[in-house]
């Protein structure tokens, strides 16, 4: 069933997102701080984190996140279902080469969500930084950009709904998909590796008695999986976030495009700069398909339709 699909989409996102969001954020500093370090690591972010913003601040834009993620993962476990069943018959024949184009069906639905969902998620995360970033460098003149042009500056406390609202007034629809190649350039690549991994490693603790994996087996697949593909795709990760930034500090480049993101960060940043944040990415991604495919193989979507 379609809905169920959709149900068990929508229950493992916001489950995984409350769970991973603070890792997530860190994940976003981290690859957005330029030049010299504010963030030594991962603890070392969300521990300032916590101190300058609270407890909740470790959760800006968990919002946006949780109202768009459920559309989201329900598009992309549901699209590679469909595809997979499109594409090989019974949807259990084992094709590498189908399992592989299924996933890239299902990363290229999910992108009409996840580009606008991660624009506004980045901009909010990002904020914590730049507050800290522009107190340090208060003396000096300031060529911060604004959210867009011709409006104040709004990056102590934004809101995403602000954000929206002023990227679609000032550029229309195409603001909130700024990135958007960027965004399919890494949702593909990690679909292409994430599915055909997860339904083979998942097979392996196949009962024929239940006619399924365990939850265990499912969920420890959906992390492997997604530990891997995650960390594969991070370079791509980096270029989005960093293309996605509308707001940068003092000495923060623009960027034009992907090509021109990607060779300033190879000359001023070094080759380690396209791996800033794979270990924060591997602990975000990990635990959320981990659970995205335990609830899927639950069936909690089929529980509620049978409910009602």
């Amino acid at each position: 069933s379609i809905t169920a699909k959709l149900i068990n989409g929508g229950v493992a996102g916001l489950v995984g997102v409350t769970c991973v969001f603070p890792i997530d954020l860190a994940k976003t500093r981290l690859q957005n701080q330029h030049g010299k370090a504010m963030y030594k690591g991962m603890i070392d972010c969300l521990l300032k984190t916590a101190r300058a913003e609270g407890f909740f601040g470790m959760y800006r834009g968990a919002a946006v996140n949780l109202t768009l993620v459920t559309p989201e993962k329900a598009i992309k476990l549901a699209a590679n279902d469909f595809f997979r069943q499109l594409l090989m018959e019974d949807g259990m024949q084992r094709n590498l080469k189908m399992e592989m184009l299924a996933g890239c069906g299902a990363g290229m639905c999910q992108v009409v969500v996840t580009s606008p969902m991660e624009m506004l998620k980045i901009q909010l995360q990002d904020a914590g930084r730049l507050a800290i970033h522009h107190q340090g460098s208060a003396s000096a003149p300031s060529t911060s950009r604004s959210y867009t042009t011709g409006s104040a500056s709004t990056h102590k406390r934004p809101s995403a709904t602000l954000i929206a609202r002023e990227l679609l007034r000032t550029q229309g629809l195409a603001g909130l998909y700024k990135g958007l190649g960027a965004t399919l350039l890494r949702d593909i690549p990690f679909s292409i590796i994430y599915f055909p991994l997860f339904a083979n490693l998942n097979n392996l603790g196949f009962n024929e008695l239940a006619g399924k994996a365990s939850f265990a087996h499912s969920f420890v697949s959906g992390c492997v999986a997604g530990s891997v593909a995650a960390v594969a795709v991070t370079p791509l990760d980096v270029l989005k976030t960093r293309i996605q930034t509308l707001k940068k500090g003092l000495g923060e480049d623009m960027y034009s495009g992907i090509t021109d993101c990607a060779r300033k960060l190879w000359i001023q940043e070094g080759p380690s700069a396209f791996m800033k944040g794979a270990g924060c990415r591997a602990l975000v991604i990990a635990p959320l398909f981990g659970i995205a495919q335990g609830v899927y193989f639950i069936g909690i979507g089929e529980r509620i339709l049978k409910v009602f």
